[in-house]
């Protein structure tokens, strides 16, 4: 096309575009494959861009719920452990005051077992005192909050974790050291140890919720990511087809525009 005018070679320029083009997708392939991604500016897809920030978001946000979870669930097993200890002691405690309500028992035997429940109801307040997480007592009925267990601010469980102290439990006065304190004793521990046990049975159902909330939040995370992944990520197989052809169209783009800018030679011929 316009073969016998020099001054402007239009097919060259024809030519040189499209190799222009070639090259810019080429490219747009190798970055591809570099990063791994199909949107790598808002140019892309801007659209595109936008949802996979969006699923990011979320993504991350259930990312940090899910190790909420675990640190919840570590936090009740701290106090589900102080709780049980206590429990030990309260059946130990029980033991000591039905056998201190016994007939075959004189005053010197009720004292030293007396002497003992006092010692174990002591032991009580040290583990009440001890069990901690983070410098906060977990068992002393002070302990209560929201563990942000999903990505949105509403997404919290409400804990109240009650008190193990032997006051709350109401045997922070007992005395065995005569058969009748002994047997009035073993109904107050009879009951201590039936609270205590609505105690542990309320930090059991807490660590059930945040088991089903953990297997919620993984299969969100994992979905999510998938939905992302179609939207963001390169499909490896197809860029590097998509490099094979453009590497070829490359090659035939640079052949023609060779030979675009050599034909205004034929205009020579003439001139002989």
């Amino acid at each position: 096309m316009g073969l016998t005018r020099v001054a402007t070679n239009v097919d060259a320029q024809w030519a040189f575009q499209a190799m222009e083009k070639v090259n810019k997708r080429l490219a747009d392939v190798q970055l591809r494959l570099a990063t791994g991604k199909s949107i790598n500016s808002t140019e892309d897809d801007p659209a595109g861009y936008q949802l996979a920030r969006g699923l990011e978001r979320r993504a991350r946000g259930l990312e940090v719920a899910l190790a909420n979870v675990s640190n919840a669930k570590s936090i009740l097993s701290v106090a589900e452990g102080g709780y049980q200890n206590i429990m030990d002691i309260l059946q130990l405690i029980k033991e000591k005051a039905t056998q201190a309500a016994d007939q075959s028992l004189n005053s010197t035997q009720r004292t030293a077992l007396n002497d003992q429940v006092t010692a174990l109801i002591q032991e009580i307040g040290d583990i009440v005192s001890e069990t901690t997480f983070n410098g906060d007592q977990l068992i002393d009925g002070n302990y209560s909050g929201n563990f942000q267990v999903g990505e949105e601010a509403t997404n919290a469980l409400s804990v109240s974790l009650e008190s193990a102290s032997a006051a709350s439990l109401g045997i922070s006065s007992i005395d065995i050291s005569n058969a009748s304190g002994a047997s009035a004793a073993i109904t107050s521990v009879s009951a201590a140890i039936d609270t205590l046990a609505g105690s542990v049975q309320k930090v059991g159902e807490y660590k059930s919720r945040l088991s089903f909330k953990e297997n919620t939040l993984a299969v969100a995370i994992s979905n999510t990511g998938a939905v992302r992944s179609n939207i963001e990520d390169a499909d490896m197989v197809k860029e590097q087809m998509e490099l094979l052809k453009f590497q070829i169209l490359q090659q035939t783009s640079a052949t023609a525009f060779a030979q675009a800018n050599a034909a205004p030679q034929l205009v020579l011929q003439l001139m002989r």
